[in-house]
């Protein structure tokens, strides 16, 4: 029998989050630090406008693009928070999740088999190089450092440029390392962008959760929105995970070919999460800003308690994410968070789920309460210092 499979899906390996994950589901008292995911419930007037949508009867499908009051609504949202503004008719559409949104992007923007290459500040999140394959590009890994709080400079922009670069993946705020792009920084980077006519797919899944003055999107800056495929969703800032409510905007040209996929692919985002995505947007303020103040300071706990412990770690402003450094200890990042986990009870995500630059690191979250926040953090002094123990015994 010939062979079923896809040599180019075969080579993909599966996502590296996942495997503490399904260790920890069948420990006894082990507490994760591994899911980002928001720990607060929906905030109850966004559930209940989703679950009056079903009361209506308001289960059909609904136009390939979305809803045109949710399609306003993010057209509204984007001008009052960011100042960009976008026409809901054909610059706006609404996806599963953001991530949904990024696969359509590459495929849409990529020509397979002429050497496309996207360019992926790593680390990152975990989707952009597969998903780059699946569209027939060629990834090109830019690693970020700790030295420049993990933000890309024009310098690491420059020295990955060939006359092959077409798309520049732009991942702030920034999932594993919690690294921001300030308005400067992007200013920056757009000239290069255009000066070499490149594009950007802006993953902004996390822009209100920023804790240094309110994100700036590079689609903003003069120039760029026509380069700029913003993308972003409901998952992180409204706590709306199992929703699966995501959006993209761009430029007609770019987004009509995104719907064609979408269309073919999916049909819609469901029904129900659009209704409640509406009053997400008109009526979270306030629901958003009590959730970013209790991560910022979770946040603060967080590296306050690193600070005590010896644990290097440079300041995350963005996220709910902390990538603190354990080269000291001379392990590798699976090594530690291994260990940890087996001896803790704690798990973690080695930085190299996120790519090779990742070495050295370990992705921990801070969507978690304090309580959850401070055993698992007792518990990671202890370890090391029983490590540090360790190697003062072996000298």
């Amino acid at each position: 029998m010939r062979n079923p499979l896809s040599e180019t899906i075969v080579k993909i390996p599966p996502s590296g989050i996942r495997k503490f994950f399904d260790i920890v589901s069948e420990m006894k008292d082990a507490i994760s630090l591994g899911v980002g995911e928001p720990d607060f419930d929906t905030p109850w007037h966004i559930r209940e406008e989703g679950i009056y949508s079903l009361e209506r009867g308001r289960t059909f499908y609904t136009s390939n693009a979305g809803l045109k009051e949710l399609k306003r609504e993010i057209g509204h949202y984007q001008k009052r928070k960011y100042g960009v503004m976008y026409d809901y008719t054909d610059e706006i559409m609404v996806t599963v999740g953001g991530s949904e949104a990024i696969d359509i992007a590459l495929r849409a923007m990529i020509n397979p088999g002429r050497g496309e290459e996207v360019l992926i500040p790593q680390p990152s999140y975990v989707s952009y190089v597969p998903c780059t394959i699946l569209a027939g590009g060629v990834p090109v890994v830019i690693e970020l450092e700790a030295k420049d709080e993990f933000r890309l400079t024009p310098e690491k922009l420059l020295e990955k440029l060939t006359p092959n670069t077409k798309i520049l993946v732009l991942p702030f705020p920034n999932n594993p390392t919690g690294a921001i792009m300030e308005k400067e920084d992007l200013e920056a980077i757009a000239e290069i962008i255009m000066e070499k006519d490149l594009f950007v797919i802006s993953d902004e899944i996390y822009g209100e959760l920023t804790y240094k003055g309110r994100h700036t999107t590079i689609a903003s800056i003069p120039g760029m929105r026509e380069r700029t495929v913003l993308i972003n969703g409901f998952s992180k800032a409204f706590a709306m995970t199992g929703w699966r409510l995501g959006y993209a905007c761009a430029p007609e040209p770019i987004l009509t070919q995104m719907l064609k996929i979408h269309q073919f692919a999916i049909m819609c985002a469901p029904t129900t999460s659009q209704y409640a995505g509406i009053e997400a947007l008109k009526n979270s303020d306030e629901d958003v800003e009590k959730m970013r103040e209790a991560y910022d300071q979770r946040r603060r706990y967080l590296m306050h308690a690193f600070r005590e412990m010896g644990l290097e770690c440079f300041e995350p402003y963005g996220a709910f994410y902390t990538f603190p450094s354990i080269k000291r200890f001379g392990m590798t990042s699976d090594e530690f968070a291994t260990r940890l986990l087996q001896e803790e009870k704690v798990a973690v995500v080695p930085g190299t789920a996120f790519g090779d630059c990742g070495e050295g690191y370990l992705r921990i979250s801070y969507a978690y309460s304090l309580d959850s926040l401070k055993e698992a953090l007792g518990r990671i002094e202890r370890f090391i210092k029983r490590l540090d123990s360790d190697e003062h015994c072996t000298v």
